[in-house]
């Protein structure tokens, strides 16, 4: 496999002035609130990829846009949004590791857990009026709702080998969704035009889930999507959660065609270090 990390590091380092911003941003948020527990304070400062971030600065980056205050207030709600969909995973799924600490729900217990959870996206709603936009308020009403529905549909197909159509769905809607706000967000703020940049944050998004369900069925990771019940793309292609190794093949080379397709929505933009960068990223994605 791609060494994601050190390559990852580079590209990171492109926008990493861009993502310091956006870090100071979401700690802000929290800074003041004396009541709150101090573990979450310390959860949303621990390292973190800040993929879709990075993603979206590169992409209007490579467009020759600006990135002004309201890119950095908008992609501090994506962060925000992630880092509770995070909490309430971990609480849902009884993780008890998260970012090579303890989780929250490990260390602060459900209950609190899920208040905190709640907490942040109420912060990140706070944020999304400061940018007193309509259609940003509609995307973030729609991208909530798609990532409960994902969340739901897998919960309602624990232990159940369902079809690759029905897995696609809910990749889309659990883990894409995101991703394609943080992009279709960053463009419309920018008076810019959103269509190829949100399909090429579809297809890579759904790639990106794709290798972290392959990696974690290969890996054999101690809480394996196997043991909890999630029936990712190489059990459904294998039709067997014991004799999978079949299906991985084929879920590499799903992966492999929404990496291009992701690629193809790129085409338009001019070459420039950051269109390089984007397709590298995109590339990261590939199981090998």
């Amino acid at each position: 496999m791609r060494d994601f990390g050190s390559n990852y590091k580079k590209i990171y380092g492109l926008v990493s002035e861009d993502i310091a911003k956006v870090n100071n941003r979401v700690i802000k948020e929290f800074s003041e609130d004396k009541v709150l527990s101090d573990k979450l304070r310390e959860y949303l400062k621990a390292p973190s990829k800040h993929i879709r971030a990075v993603l979206s600065f590169l992409y209007l980056r490579s467009l020759g846009l600006e990135i002004d205050e309201k890119q950095i207030l908008f992609q501090s709600v994506i962060e925000m949004i992630h880092n509770a969909s995070l909490i309430h995973d971990d609480v849902i799924d009884e993780s008890q590791i998260r970012r090579g600490n303890l989780s929250l729900n490990s260390s602060a217990g459900n209950h609190i857990a899920v208040i905190l959870g709640d907490y942040v996206i109420s912060k990140a709603l706070n944020l999304v009026c400061e940018l007193d936009n309509t259609r940003i308020y509609e995307l973030f009403s729609k991208t909530m709702s798609e990532m409960c529905i994902g969340e739901v549909m897998q919960y309602n197909s624990l232990y159940k080998i369902t079809t690759i159509e029905e897995y696609l769905v809910k990749t889309y809607k659990k883990t894409a969704t995101l991703f394609e706000m943080a992009l279709y967000g960053a463009l419309y703020i920018s008076g810019s035009d959103c269509h190829r940049a949100v399909s090429f944050a579809k297809n890579f998004g759904i790639a990106f889930q794709l290798r972290d369900d392959i990696k974690n069925i290969v890996e054999n990771i101690a809480d394996s999507d196997i043991k909890n019940g999630v029936y990712t793309a190489p059990v459904i292609f294998s039709g067997s959660v014991e004799t999978y190794s079949s299906g991985i093949e084929k879920a590499v080379g799903l992966s492999d065609n929404y990496i291009h397709n992701a690629k193809k929505e790129l085409d338009n933009i001019g070459q420039s270090e950051y269109k390089t960068a984007l397709i590298e990223l995109t590339e990261l994605l590939r199981y090998e």
